[in-house]
């Protein structure tokens, strides 16, 4: 008989550990934080029949199966169970094998930046469609925990952590919304970053690409009829824009010579390029499933953006604040910058090893919309360099300290730079755990702030 052991009582592990005792199957947990939280969820499984270990973490004896949830492959635990022959499988993999009798079909994507965004306006759409559909995957509710409920389609939000521990998913349409580095540590590599990317259309029944970025381009080219969404006016079996308008020349009887209206440019929000990209990508995987014009239409207007995306909080002074702590990489920083003309920067943090070219290539492209840049963070000092580099005639604020309260002084020195027209701009380009408990927490704290700001009446100098 198979005994698992699951990686962690994380959300996707304890899901796991849950469902497979649940099913009568030998389950033990390993688990390094021995809390509160932990032993609650602990005494759960337990009397569901699952062991859990608190302690070092280490492969129990006569395991022929592990469960991770996005562990990288040079962990101690995960080397060992290669080094065993023990089969390694990803949360998201589980899930596709436990999948019941006429199951659901899954829309699948995944993508360095947007992946959210995406996820939900799909889901938006499909349920305009007349769907039950449901956001499942790196998006918060685990795959395993959705795969034996009563949905019509799933719509799946994969990482490269669950994509790299995954080796049968075949959806029935497949996204690659954009590929930049990130997770070089976790990958090793670019190269191995994307390839895990590109496992997610090897069964794919239809295969989704931005047609604008060359790397998911490349990673498409293998695959014949694949659909490409593009900001500029589409070819034949594309989606993209014509004028005003979000059109489908793919899906539609003869994408030579027709296409169909989607929906227009007022109907994505936030407003921006790369949100517009976000709704093409959505729109063909909803496509794809034969969501109707009108249903694509109503999703995006049903859509609500998720906090910390292009957040508008506030203006104050005819100058406006905006909060995209979600932009945690050098890529989704520059679709933020893009998008507004003139701006104060807030940048800084944890810049996951992203290499000092690129950071110097963003703000290159920057460098014409930047009115001032105030930095923070454990890396403020690779992100000053480069401005002082590529953009030296940028103003620019260095805010020493590492306790949360410094967002207080950074918005009061980026409205000092602001002028009337500009944009106080939250889009770190780096992660946040350094100072703050994640990206949420980080542009709640930047919201506060400006709060704050208002509160007292005038900017500060």
């Amino acid at each position: 008989m198979t005994l698992t052991c699951v990686a962690g009582l994380g959300v996707s592990g304890t899901a796991v550990a849950r469902l497979l005792a649940g099913r009568g199957e030998p389950v033990v947990v390993v688990e390094a934080v021995d809390g509160e939280r932990q032993r609650i969820v602990a005494a759960e499984l337990e009397r569901l029949g699952a062991e859990v270990r608190f302690g070092p973490i280490e492969l129990p004896e006569g395991v022929t199966r592990l469960i991770t949830t996005g562990w990288a492959p040079h962990h101690p635990l995960i080397a060992a169970a290669l080094e065993r022959d023990v089969e390694v499988v990803g949360e998201v993999e589980l899930a596709w094998r436990l999948r019941g009798h006429d199951p659901a079909p899954w829309l699948a994507l995944t993508g360095t930046n947007g992946k959210t965004t995406v996820v939900r306006m799909l889901t938006s759409m499909l349920a305009a469609a007349g769907h039950k559909a449901l956001a499942v995957g790196n998006v918060g509710v685990p795959v395993v925990q959705a795969v034996a409920d009563p949905y019509d389609v799933l719509a799946v939000e994969l990482s490269s952590f669950q994509l790299h521990w995954s080796s049968s998913l075949a959806p029935h349409a497949a996204a690659i919304l954009n590929v930049a580095p990130d997770h070089l540590d976790w990958h090793g590599s670019l190269e191995e970053y994307a390839a895990a990317k590109a496992k997610i259309f090897q069964r794919a029944g239809t295969v989704v690409y931005n047609a604008d970025d060359p790397a998911a381009t490349a990673l498409a080219d293998p695959y014949q009829g694949a659909v490409g969404f593009t900001l500029g006016v589409p070819r034949p079996g594309q989606v993209g824009v014509v004028e005003d308008l979000l059109v489908d020349r793919a899906f539609v009887a003869d994408p030579a010579h027709a296409a169909e209206e989607l929906a227009g440019l007022g109907d994505v929000r936030p407003f921006a390029p790369h949100n517009v990209a976000n709704a093409l990508a959505a729109a063909a995987l909803a496509r794809a499933y034969g969501v109707p014009p009108e249903a694509v239409r109503q999703g995006l207007l049903d859509f609500v953006p998720d906090p910390h995306r292009m957040s508008h909080v506030d203006r104050l002074d005819g100058v406006d604040y905006v909060d995209d702590s979600k932009a945690t990489n050098l890529h989704a920083a520059a679709a933020s910058l893009a998008a507004y003309p003139s701006i104060v920067w807030i940048a800084g943090g944890q810049l996951k090893g992203a290499d000092q070219a690129d950071i110097g290539d963003l703000v290159t492209r920057a460098a014409p919309r930047l009115r001032g840049a105030v930095l923070l963070g454990a890396d403020r000092a690779r992100v000053a360099e480069a401005l002082a580099r590529h953009a030296p005639d940028v103003p620019v604020v260095d805010i020493d300290g590492q306790d949360t309260g410094v967002m207080d002084r950074v918005v009061a020195e980026a409205a000092g730079l602001a002028a009337p027209g500009d944009t106080v701009l939250l889009a770190p380009a780096a992660a946040s755990l350094d100072m703050f408990a994640g990206y949420p927490a980080r542009g709640e704290a930047f919201a506060r702030a400006v709060r704050e700001l208002k509160g007292r009446g005038e900017p500060a100098t």
